[in-house]
């Protein structure tokens, strides 16, 4: 996708989720749920904006196979679930379940790094920001 690829929405990773959920990377505050379910975006304690896609054109379902467990201006704490999924549905449906997750405001910090490349658990360090 080259919205992602090209990093027009800012730098960050993509993840290939083995679980079909999405749990909240840091501490932080929700700014939005997407009416499709299908992405959430926060607001971390330390101002980094960060942005959770599920899938590729998902959107395109609309909703559908997605159930959000959060809503904007809900606080949350690191692990907290988010959004839950149907990744077998999802794929059936002929869309790709990769997830990227992207730092919105990259501009406003010096780096923002991959820090691991292959097998994550939830909460594994992914994304590197230094001021």
């Amino acid at each position: 996708d080259p919205t992602f690829s090209q990093e027009m929405l800012g730098k960050g990773i993509a993840i290939k989720p083995n679980k079909g959920r999405v749990v909240a990377p840091v501490d932080g505050e929700i700014a939005m749920i997407f009416e499709t379910k299908h992405a959430v975006s926060m607001l971390t304690e330390q101002g980094a904006e960060i942005l959770i896609h599920i899938g590729l054109d998902t959107v395109k379902l609309k909703g559908e196979n997605f159930n959000s467990h959060v809503k904007a201006g809900d606080k949350v704490k690191a692990g907290d679930l988010l959004i839950e999924f149907d990744k077998e549905k999802i794929s059936q449906a002929g869309y790709d379940t990769i997830t990227p997750m992207v730092i919105c405001n990259s501009f406003e910090y010096a780096q923002v790094n991959q820090t691991i490349l292959g097998d994550i658990q939830e909460l594994t360090s992914v994304i590197e920001i230094i001021k």
